[in-house]
């Protein structure tokens, strides 16, 4: 039984008090793992249990699939500990960089190390994310949070991804 924040995943935002949702999605657009949090955490602190939340069962006998081929995200994941995470774990990332970072790195020359690689057609199917966020928000009660807890508001979403899982076309 998940327990409920103190902050019941609400937090001051630009537009209120709001709730931040973060996900991670296949190509196919379904949810794989989803994380509420308060509306002003950042997206960067969130990033390793949203990855660690993904768990894709085998068709046959044994553990379920933990580690995704590739990463594709946006700016707000372009951290050195991001980066330096999907490399422990063996996952190919595609992340731009901040040109903030990149004018940081340029300022240190050669000791500034190499940029990372980024493949610009690849990180058009991030699109998928886009998309699978979008599925999400056509269920009511997850585009307007009614839910006075946060563990309450998560199983919404949960229930409104396995919809979305049983829609689905294979």
């Amino acid at each position: 039984m998940e327990t409920e924040p103190g902050d019941h995943g609400l937090g001051r935002s630009r537009g209120g008090w709001t709730t931040k949702v973060h996900l991670s999605s296949e190509q196919g657009r379904k949810p794989m793992s989803v994380l509420v949090t308060a509306g002003q955490r950042g997206d960067s602190p969130q990033f390793e249990a949203v990855i660690e939340g993904i768990r894709v069962p085998r068709v046959g006998p044994g553990r379920p699939r933990r580690r995704p081929d590739r990463v594709l995200a946006d700016k707000a994941y372009s951290s050195k500990g991001n980066r330096a995470y999907l490399r422990r774990r063996g996952i190919k990332a595609t992340i731009p960089v901040k040109d903030d970072q990149a004018a940081n790195r340029r300022k240190l020359g050669s000791a500034g190390g190499r940029p990372p690689a980024f493949d610009p057609v690849i990180y058009k199917q991030r699109h998928a994310v886009e998309c699978g966020i979008n599925l999400l928000k056509q269920h009511r009660s997850v585009a307007t949070r009614f839910d006075k807890l946060a563990v309450r508001y998560q199983a919404t979403i949960h229930i409104a991804a396995i919809n979305i899982w049983l829609r689905a076309d294979f």
